[in-house]
C-alpha cells in the first residue's frame, strides 16, 4: 500500500524570529487598549516562559496528531479489508498511482467516494479514458457518406486495355465494419477496360453497356445492409452494379444485381 510514514518529530525550535513575533504580538495587544496597557502588561508572560511553554505543548500536540493519524489509518484499513478480494486489489492498485496525498484522510475519502458510486475503481477519474465509439452510418444518403477508400491496385496483368482498378473501401452501417472490394467487369470478354480505367464510384459517369461493377462485401453483412450497399452504389454510377458477399471456405456466395 501507498502509506506515508510518520517521521519522528523534531523538538520545538526556539528562534529569534519566533521571539520577535511574540514580543510584537504583546506590544500590539497593549497598544490596542492604551488606557489599560499596564494591566495588560502585568498579565503577559515573559518571552522565555512562552518559549518553554511552547516546547511542552509542541510535544503533546505532536503525540495527539500521531494518535489521530494512526486511528484514521486503522479505520480506513478496516474498510479496505471489508471489501471483496477483487475490489480490494483494484483499490490498492489505483491508490498506488493516484494524485492524492498519501495520508489517511485522503485514503478514507477515496473509499467513501467508491462506496457512494462517485468514483469507479475500474475507471478512476485521474486517468484518461478515451470514449470508444465506432463511426457508423446506419442510413447513408450516398456511397461516399458510408464508405471511404483505403486501397487501390491494378488487376488483369495485361496491357492497359485489359487491366482494371480494384478499389478497397471500408465503412460501418451499424452492425460492424465492412470491407468492400470493387472492380469493373466486362460483359463480353473481348471488350476493353480503357474507357473506365482509374474509375471511382463517385466520379464514374461513363455509361457503357459492356461494363458492370462487381462489389464483394467482407464482414457481418445482413440482407438489409446488402440491399443498402446495392442502392447507394447503383446511385453512384450509371452502369449495372452487382453486390455479393465474399466467399467463405465451405460456403456458397449470394449476390444481388441491380
Amino acid at each position: 500500500m501507498r502509506f506515508r510514514r510518520w517521521h519522528r518529530p523534531e523538538p520545538y525550535n526556539d528562534t529569534s524570529r519566533k521571539r520577535a513575533a511574540f514580543l510584537r504580538k504583546q506590544r500590539l495587544e497593549r497598544e490596542a487598549l492604551p488606557l489599560f496597557a499596564d494591566q495588560i502588561a502585568a498579565g503577559q508572560r515573559g518571552v522565555d516562559e512562552e518559549m518553554a511553554r511552547r516546547a511542552v505543548w509542541w510535544d503533546e500536540a505532536e503525540r495527539e496528531r500521531r494518535r489521530m493519524w494512526a486511528e484514521t489509518w486503522r479505520k480506513a484499513r478496516a474498510r479496505l479489508f471489508a471489501l471483496p478480494d477483487a475490489l480490494r486489489r483494484t483499490v490498492r492498485e489505483i491508490w498506488r498511482d493516484c494524485p492524492y496525498p498519501a495520508d489517511p484522510a485522503c485514503f478514507a475519502d477515496l473509499l467513501h467516494q467508491i462506496d457512494v458510486g462517485r468514483v469507479d475503481p475500474h475507471r478512476p477519474p485521474w486517468k484518461f479514458h478515451a470514449a470508444l465509439k465506432a463511426r457508423t452510418t446506419p442510413d447513408p444518403s450516398s456511397f461516399d457518406a458510408a464508405f471511404r477508400q483505403i486501397g487501390q491496385r491494378k488487376v488483369g496483368g495485361g496491357p492497359k486495355t485489359t487491366e482494371a482498378d480494384e478499389l478497397l473501401f471500408c465503412g460501418n452501417l451499424g452492425s460492424g465494419i465492412l470491407f468492400l472490394r470493387s472492380r469493373v467487369r466486362l460483359v463480353e470478354r473481348h471488350e476493353s477496360f480503357y474507357t473506365s480505367s482509374n474509375h471511382r464510384l463517385r466520379d464514374s459517369k461513363v455509361g457503357s453497356g459492356g461494363h458492370y461493377f462487381e462489389i464483394e462485401v467482407t464482414g457481418g453483412c445482413s440482407d438489409a445492409d446488402l440491399a443498402t450497399i446495392e442502392r447507394i452504389a447503383q446511385a453512384a454510377d450509371t452502369r449495372p452494379v452487382v453486390v455479393r458477399r465474399a466467399a467463405r471456405p465451405g460456403r456458397t456466395t449470394s449476390g444481388r444485381a441491380a
